[in-house]
């Protein structure tokens, strides 16, 4: 109950709420300290101190009668006002607006010191799961639960990422609140921060630099998950598998597989892994075959909303700009996946891994690439 934990002296929240309240005289919608006198009918009434007396009835009443019932004299509670003087006089109280509000302060508090509480899981969607605290029902986004808890679905069928999620139905997670909405009666929670702790512990032997050997433990549309040792894994996000542009990481790595790769970072408990980091780098060997304003061939790998992404070297790429073409529609018509095209390096910076390149025009025969030619991604 409410009231059993809302001793001033016993508790440090409603210290700190009680600092925040008005020393002037208070408005509708403030929280006051209410000390409890009697009941009388469908009316409980309570001591304000220099505000007077208050009164809960009626509809407030009904609605906070399981924290009335329980009340004995003296005892002291928050109240939110609803009217500063009704026709009898009365500051006229609410009991459960006011255990609302204090319920949202608390949550403030423990946000803001990124308290972990262990809450059980009530059911899953396909976009993470539902928790509830203080009996309020929040939300886990399935992109804050922590590594080995993510659903590693291959493809990211989101059919197959919900009945994954399903199977933490039950089960207790430890999480924190990283955000908090009363109006909507929203909280969102991340595992993420309350895995913190044990994870420093475990990452403490690792230093970025260092090269691991381990276990794919997940291959998913976005990278791999490589185990380090029982209870830490690293991810190789998509952009660190390779120095060609990897767009499945299904069709180069399989669970179970054992590799190397570079520890490039450590944050949090979390660890960044590197695959390419222990391959020759193609564009050192790229500083010394090609220069600003030389004539090139290049590959199209694909289109964005920025222009053509272009590859003249394996694992060396950049980009010819829209303003080359006009418009997406028109670069479209004159460049095709796949395929080679004369262009001109306009910017080339190996150091900085940067290039960027000039389409030189139709009058080009276009023609299949050689199986040697790159399929490349460069690293912006």
């Amino acid at each position: 109950m409410l009231v059993t934990d809302l001793g001033l002296k016993k508790n440090n929240l409603m210290d700190g709420l009680w600092k925040k309240m008005p020393l002037v005289l208070p408005k509708a919608d403030d929280l006051v300290q209410a000390k409890f006198l009697e009941r009388s009918g469908a009316k409980a009434f309570f001591d304000l101190g220099a505000y007077g007396c208050g009164v809960v009835y009626g509809r407030e009443y009904i609605l906070a009668r399981d924290i009335v019932k329980n009340l004995k004299p003296g005892e002291v509670l928050p109240a939110k006002i609803v009217e500063l003087e009704n026709e009898d006089g009365y500051v006229e109280l609410s009991l459960r607006e006011a255990g609302r509000d204090l319920v949202w302060f608390e949550a403030e508090e423990l946000m803001k010191k990124k308290e972990v509480l262990e809450l059980e899981v009530l059911e899953a969607n396909k976009g993470g799961l539902v928790l509830e605290w203080k009996k309020i029902k929040g939300f886990l986004p399935a992109s804050q639960l922590k590594t080995s808890h993510y659903p590693r679905v291959e493809g990211g069928d989101r059919e197959k990422i919900f009945q994954e999620l399903k199977k933490l139905e039950g089960q207790k997670l430890s999480v924190t609140i990283i955000a908090f909405d009363p109006r909507e009666d929203k909280i969102i929670f991340s595992e993420k921060g309350a895995e913190t702790a044990e994870l420093k512990e475990l990452t403490a032997k690792y230093a970025a630099g260092q090269i691991i050997e381990g276990e794919i433990t997940g291959v998913v549309d976005f990278g791999i998950f490589i185990k380090l040792e029982e209870g830490l894994e690293g991810l190789c996000h998509l952009s660190e598998l390779d120095w060609s542009l990897v767009q499945n990481p299904h069709e180069l790595f399989k669970v179970g597989e054992r590799l190397q790769a570079k520890i490039i970072g450590i944050e949090g408990g979390r660890v960044s892994l590197s695959v390419k980091a222990l391959k020759p780098d193609p564009w050192m060997a790229a500083a010394d075959k090609y220069h600003k304003s030389d004539i090139v061939e290049g590959r199209v790998l694909r289109f964005n909303k920025y222009g053509a992404l272009v590859a003249i070297a394996e694992g060396v790429s950049g980009l010819s700009h829209i303003s080359e073409f006009g418009s997406i529609d028109k670069m479209k018509e004159k460049l095709e996946v796949g395929k080679t095209y004369p262009f001109q390096i306009t910017l080339f910076e190996p150091k900085d891994r940067r290039m960027t390149l000039s389409y030189l025009g139709d009058e080009a025969v276009k023609k299949e690439i050689p199986a040697t030619l790159p399929n490349t991604e460069s690293k912006e």
